[in-house]
């Protein structure tokens, strides 16, 4: 007989270590879906967004919550840079998911569902590419804001779960990451946001002379 006695937390640690284990496990699988998924739209994605930018244009990021998050973090990627590695000249990108006075006014007079279409209108120009991020593709915030860039003559992208939404009525290019979990998801978005980031440098410094400066 084993002298060990099982504190009453061991099969706490067991059960966690497994979870951790498939929530990697299922991110892992996500992934290595995602070349066969999403590399040709991402691809033309970078392209479009590419020519936009050169174009003196400008690419804006709608979402809610996480992907509230992932648009204040992807614009920046663009603003500042991606990496250290390469220098580069600011690029064109708002991510209209951070001002709070403008959000809760805007939420206050005319309702949640206007806070992103509102700042479309008055910043989006012909052109311009927007992104929305969402796992489901139905929150109505967003279906606004597709239209009002419609109206204005801009672009609409979507970065979206599996499976057709009320969103794609709206969008040029849709991004959709092979699974039904909302945290890989999420995890996938910004992945492949990192991945349009760089692939969309590799375009503007091909087609500029000074490999240490990107062009708007």
């Amino acid at each position: 007989m084993s002298d060990h006695i099982h504190a009453p937390g061991d099969n706490l640690i067991v059960s966690a270590v497994e979870k951790l284990r498939k929530a990697v496990q299922d991110a892992a699988t996500m992934h290595s879906q995602l070349s066969t998924a999403c590399f040709a739209e991402l691809t033309a994605i970078a392209e479009a967004s590419a020519h936009c930018l050169q174009s003196g244009g400008r690419l804006f990021f709608c979402g809610n919550g996480g992907s509230a998050a992932e648009c204040q973090h992807l614009a920046t990627e663009f603003v500042v840079r991606l990496s250290s590695h390469r220098e580069r000249q600011a690029l064109a990108a708002v991510a209209l998911t951070t001002d709070t006075s403008l959000l809760t006014a805007c939420a206050n007079d005319y309702g949640f569902e206007k806070v992103f279409s509102r700042q479309v209108e008055a910043l989006m120009r012909k052109g311009d590419i927007l992104f929305l991020l969402s796992t489901s593709g139905r929150s109505e915030n967003l279906l606004f804001a597709a239209e009002s860039a419609r109206q204005v003559g801009g672009k609409c992208v979507g970065f979206l779960g599996m499976g057709q939404t009320p969103l794609d009525r709206h969008l040029d290019h849709a991004l959709r990451i092979p699974s039904n979990s909302g945290q890989r998801v999420q995890e996938a978005h910004l992945l492949c946001g990192h991945m349009l980031v760089e692939l969309i440098e590799d375009l503007l410094l091909a087609k500029t002379d000074d490999s240490n400066k990107l062009t708007r």
